[in-house]
């Protein structure tokens, strides 16, 4: 299925979402490595099958490398541990939890084979669909640390909420034809 085949597949309902996701495919504040791994990064951590496969493809399409392909999707592997952790430890009152160790292992985030500012990117996306506060404000700060204009981490966060939207609207569909 094409990025175009997915809008089209959108209900009425949902046109703005439609509108919203042709924009930001072709939105041009972000390389073209930074907003497509973004895509592939916020489709992997939600999982909806229709809009993965699309978003896969649209990637492919537009020359996303296997190498950042692969950074993309353990951004989103990698996030959706963090993220349950981090959350969790922001949401408990006992703060002993945050001086502990978390003892998971995370080395893709030492060497993600892209670089690291795309990297953040792609995690603060994935943090975003996540709901992890603590995560958001760790990736932001390392963005602006590297001089990521804002505007950039916003077309990030943008694509996070397109993202996580379309796959909730698909899926909700599909439940409603079963």
């Amino acid at each position: 299925m094409s990025l175009d085949a997915l809008c089209e597949s959108l209900p009425a309902y949902a046109k703005d979402l439609s509108a919203n996701l042709e924009n930001l495919a072709s939105e041009t504040v972000l390389t073209e490595q930074q907003k497509w791994g973004a895509f592939v990064a916020a489709a992997y951590a939600v999982g909806t099958p229709q809009v993965v496969r699309a978003i896969n493809e649209a990637a492919r399409q537009a020359g996303l490398s296997p190498e950042a392909t692969a950074a993309a999707r353990a951004a989103a592997a990698v996030m959706g541990m963090n993220n349950v952790y981090y959350r969790s430890l922001y949401l408990i009152s006992n703060p002993e939890y945050r001086t502990m160790p978390a003892k998971l292992r995370m080395n893709v985030l030492a060497d993600p084979g892209v670089p690291k500012v795309d990297f953040e990117l792609w995690s603060a996306a994935v943090s975003a669909v996540n709901g992890c506060g603590m995560c958001l404000d760790a990736h932001e700060t390392e963005l602006r640390r590297s001089k990521t204009p804002s505007p950039s981490i916003q077309a990030a966060l943008r694509i996070a909420a397109v993202v996580k939207a379309v796959s909730g609207v698909i899926s909700a569909e599909a439940a409603a034809v079963a």
